[in-house]
């Protein structure tokens, strides 16, 4: 039995800040669980229900949803996201880290949350470029998009980027190693809190 309550580690950025990659990895090191959402989208080939969405019907997502069975949900481009609450709290219970890739609203309502062991294990880091150039850079750096989707996603990159204040961590990003030492850190530093550990 863990001798601790577990993190729920928050993680936002815009796209191309590599808050997704880092996300990963440390699940795929064991490090935390990574949350997964569920959707009312169709799957992508390759897609596996239960491993990269749990796949829902429009109608049982909203009957969850007006169950109050999510921790935080959000329509996008006409499609259904959420985190169901009981994917996340019963880890933190038994004092395993839970790792979340969130947009900024995501993020607000996992801090509006009133359940005591949400409140208790959650900590938000917003990842972002060093500045607008390196985003520019890394938004076009696939090469597939037009100048016209590159200029949508720039603008909605810096209206995210205008919300890390509301954040208790910012990371910098640099290189992937750089970014993913100083991300592993910060979990590792707040597993030493004292008021995690159960009395």
């Amino acid at each position: 039995m863990s001798q601790r309550t577990g993190i729920l580690l928050v993680v936002s950025g815009p796209s191309g800040s590599g808050k997704t990659t880092l996300c990963r990895r440390l699940a795929d090191e064991g490090e935390a669980r990574y949350s997964i959402s569920c959707t009312t989208r169709q799957p992508r080939p390759g897609e596996i229900d239960g491993r990269d969405y749990h796949f829902l019907t429009r109608d049982k997502f909203l009957k969850k949803r007006d169950n109050g069975e999510f921790l935080e949900s959000a329509e996008v481009h006409g499609n259904l996201y959420g985190t169901l609450r009981s994917e996340v709290t019963g880890q933190l219970e038994i004092g395993s880290d839970v790792v979340m890739d969130l947009d900024v609203q995501g993020a607000d309502q996992v801090r509006r949350c009133s359940d005591e062991i949400i409140k208790k294990s959650a900590v938000d880091l917003f990842v972002m470029p060093l500045n607008e150039e390196e985003l520019h850079a890394r938004l076009s750096g696939r090469g597939t998009d037009s100048p016209e989707v590159i200029a949508l996603r720039m603008k909605n990159a810096l209206e995210e980027m205008s919300h890390w204040g509301k954040y208790t961590y910012r990371l910098l990003s640099g290189t992937q190693e750089d970014d993913y030492s100083q991300f592993k850190a910060l979990l590792i530093a707040e597993r030493l809190r004292v008021s995690r550990l159960k009395e």
